[in-house]
């Protein structure tokens, strides 16, 4: 393969950025406990969308990514009360694990890693 090949593969990965497709193994620790979310995104340029399925159900999702940032998010209901669960976090290891913050509502706020299928 020739140089300007090279260039050409290593500039489009580049622009293209991101792809955070697939089935993400998650740990979430907050206040109240711990749990072991799994979501299943799909990504078309920077939208996501899937699904979310933990301790507060099965529900879908959506969000966004840019560069290694990515936020998802959805909305549920636990002990009655309606809330937004959000997913901010920077990708790591080759779009491989990606960790940050999470805010469940009234529930709190903590800690989260995530591991993309292989």
């Amino acid at each position: 393969m020739n140089r300007l090949s090279l260039l050409f593969l290593f500039s489009a990965s580049f622009l293209w950025g991101a792809d955070v497709t697939g089935t993400w193994y998650c740990t979430v620790e907050l206040p109240a406990g711990t749990g072991s979310p799994t979501l299943v995104l799909k990504q078309e340029g920077e939208k996501i969308t899937g699904t979310y399925s933990g301790t507060l159900g099965e529900t879908t999702v959506q969000g966004t990514v840019s560069g290694d940032k990515v936020e998802i998010s959805f909305d549920t209901e636990a002990g009655g009360q309606k809330f937004k669960v959000t997913y901010n976090a920077t990708l790591k290891n080759n779009d491989k694990e990606m960790e940050g913050r999470v805010i469940y509502g009234n529930l709190g706020e903590g800690a989260f890693s995530a591991r993309k299928k292989e």
